[in-house]
């Protein structure tokens, strides 16, 4: 697939994400882990089919997602979670966005860092990155959400 419309898509997918959530919605196993586990599959297939990676970039791309996943975890602590209609809902707050914001810069840096130490630019594959800090976000809600004691939402009928 082209690259430039691998990231539209993405790119659209990511805002039609944040505007739900932060308008609020319903908080379901499937939602939740579904986009951040295919993301990053897709991720990881882009760089194994990628001809040149070095060793070098493995370990950049290695520790950046491990970054990636704890800066996604630190916004998942940020993410209001209530109680409404029966169910676990979540709600992106101010705080979340201000997380987000503090995110991609560090990202930026860490992705500058890796550049100027020896890593090819082409060994960063967007679906990984956005993947693992959906997933490091995903895993705190979820922790979250179980240790609150209310229900996740059902997924919705006709998925």
């Amino acid at each position: 697939m082209n690259p430039w419309l691998l990231t539209a898509i993405i790119v659209a997918l990511v805002v039609a994400v944040v505007i739900k959530r932060r308008i609020g919605e319903p908080v379901n196993v499937r939602e939740l882990f579904g986009a951040p586990v295919i993301l990053t599959g897709i991720g990881v297939l882009s760089l194994v089919k990628m001809t040149g990676v070095t060793g070098t970039d493995y370990a950049w791309v290695v520790t950046g997602s491990v970054l990636g996943i704890a800066l996604g975890a630190l916004r998942g602590t940020s993410i209001e979670l209530t109680h409404r209609n029966g169910a676990l809902w979540q709600r992106y707050t101010g705080r979340t966005f201000l997380v987000m914001v503090g995110s991609l810069v560090t990202m930026a840096g860490f992705n500058f860092l890796a550049v100027k130490m020896g890593m090819h630019e082409s060994a960063r594959p967007i679906p990984l990155s956005v993947g693992v800090s959906f997933l490091g976000e995903s895993l705190i809600v979820g922790r979250r959400g179980m240790l609150s004691g209310i229900p996740f939402a059902p997924a919705a009928r006709g998925r």
